[in-house]
Parts: C-alpha cells; sequence; structure tokens
C-alpha cells in the first residue's frame, strides 16, 4: 500500500499563516520532516504523527538532501501520510522541486501546497510594498548565500528599474551592495534588513544601500533568518509601518513587530 507526501510550506514563522489545507494536512500526517526554522506550534498541529529534523542552516552540518528524498519515499512506501514542512515556500528557494521530482521518478503520489514566502511577507510587515505604482512595477528575488547565484540576476537589473529581494543574504549584504553600486545603483537607494519576519523577536532595521553592509543588528539575533530589500519602496514603510529611519529601528526589537 503506497501513502501519499504533501510538501507543505509553512510560512515565514508565524503558525496562524499557515493555510487551511496545511493544517488540515499536518493533523493527518502519520509523519512530519520539518525544517530548521520551522515554529514549534505548528509542529504541535501534527499530534499523532512522528516529527524528525531535516533542516539546514549555514556553515552547519546537515542532513543530505538525498537522504531527505530516501526518508519521504520510504515512508510512503510502508503507507505513511508524510508531510514535508518547509519554511516560506517549498518552490522558492527551497529545494522543494528537487524533492517533487524525486517523489515523482519513484513513483509516489504527492502534492504541493504553497505556503507565504518571506520573500513578500516580510517586507508587507514592515510596512514595504515590493510592487508599488510609480516606484517600482516588478521585483526580483535571489539568493544571496553565494555570488555565483545572484551576480547573474543582479548584474542584469537595470539600476532602480525594480525592488530586489534577497534571501539567505545577511552573510553577503556588503558584497551585494558593493555589487549593485557598482552596477550604478545610487548610493541614497532606500535598503532594509529584516530580521525574523512574523515572529515576537522581530527586528527591522532600513537605511541607504550604501550603509547596508555595516548596519548593526542585534547580537542576540544572529541565527534569525533575514532578507534584505532594496529599492524606492523601502522609503513607504516609515509610512505604513511606521519604520523609522536607521538607528531609531532598534526600537522595534522586543516589541513584535516585523
Amino acid at each position: 500500500m503506497t501513502g501519499f507526501v504533501s510538501l507543505v510550506g509553512a510560512g515565514p514563522g508565524d503558525p496562524d499563516l499557515l493555510t487551511r489545507k496545511a493544517v488540515r494536512r499536518l493533523a493527518e500526517a502519520d509523519l512530519v520532516l520539518y525544517d530548521a526554522l520551522v515554529a514549534p506550534e505548528a509542529l504541535e498541529l501534527a499530534p499523532r504523527a512522528q516529527r524528525f529534523f531535516v533542516g539546514k542552516r549555514a556553515r552547519r552540518e546537515a542532513i543530505r538532501q538525498e537522504t531527505i528524498h530516501g526518508l519521504m519515499i520510504r515512508s510512503a512506501r510502508r503507507g505513511k501520510r508524510v508531510v514535508r514542512l518547509k519554511c516560506g515556500d517549498p518552490f522558492l528557494l527551497g529545494r522543494g522541486g528537487e524533492e517533487a521530482l524525486a517523489l515523482a521518478a519513484a513513483g509516489i503520489p504527492f502534492e504541493v501546497v504553497p505556503g507565504v514566502s518571506s520573500a513578500i511577507a516580510a517586507p508587507a510587515l514592515a510596512g514595504i510594498p515590493v510592487t508599488h505604482r510609480g516606484l517600482a512595477s516588478g521585483f526580483a528575488v535571489v539568493s544571496g548565500h553565494a555570488e555565483a547565484a545572484y551576480r547573474p540576476i543582479l548584474g542584469s537589473i537595470e539600476p532602480g528599474s525594480a525592488t530586489i529581494v534577497v534571501l539567505m543574504g545577511l552573510a553577503t549584504r556588503a558584497d551585494v551592495a558593493a555589487l549593485l553600486l557598482a552596477r550604478g545603483w545610487r548610493k541614497e537607494t532606500p535598503a532594509a534588513i529584516l530580521l525574523a519576519a512574523s515572529t515576537p523577536d522581530s527586528f527591522a532595521w532600513t537605511g541607504r544601500l550604501e550603509s547596508l553592509g555595516a548596519a548593526e543588528l542585534p547580537e542576540d539575533r544572529g541565527d534569525a533568518p533575514g532578507t534584505l530589500v532594496i529599492g524606492e519602496v523601502v522609503s513607504l514603510a516609515a509610512t505604513i509601518a511606521g519604520v523609522p529611519e536607521v538607528a531609531a529601528t532598534a526600537a522595534l526589537a522586543g516589541h513584535g513587530r516585523s
């Protein structure tokens, strides 16, 4: 008897942002394979399931992707309902496509349950619309973990023509800023660093592109997921969410606002 696998997006962190379908799949699950940044409250929605951590974090040892594929396939072949619970959306920089291909190749029935991505949610919760009439008609999302991943895309975008959203780019933010400045972006271009969006530990910094690399962040949140936003739309944060400029943004820490 073959089981079933659901590739489920857990959203940016707040369990209230899970979709209704995601909640149903967790309640039905026999096994949950979950990522590093999934909230404990989300796991509590799967009371009858076994739960195994398979997350990856930068610069740390992690379970191999092929091992995750094997766990899903073997469990489904034993008739289990498996939820692969992934941060944000399964298909946005989360290797969900690789997992879907592995399941398809093995003949395992599966589905994708989309989730709210921090690429949009983190800016929105900080009062930053990624598109806004007169400021940006489009946006680009890139992974910032390595220059080879973001340089071809960022280097091809006309300066100021779109909003740039960088996930997994806290450690490389100075390099990202340098690349954009060399490409011709104005040094005064508004920029933001958003940490732990949608959680009580959320923090926002806003300033200029030229200051992005040297921005001071809370030392106690070095492990928090971060999102970089670069573009004129960042200037709207002060009005929409009351996010003040640069140093004063530290006041957001501890107030549960991203």
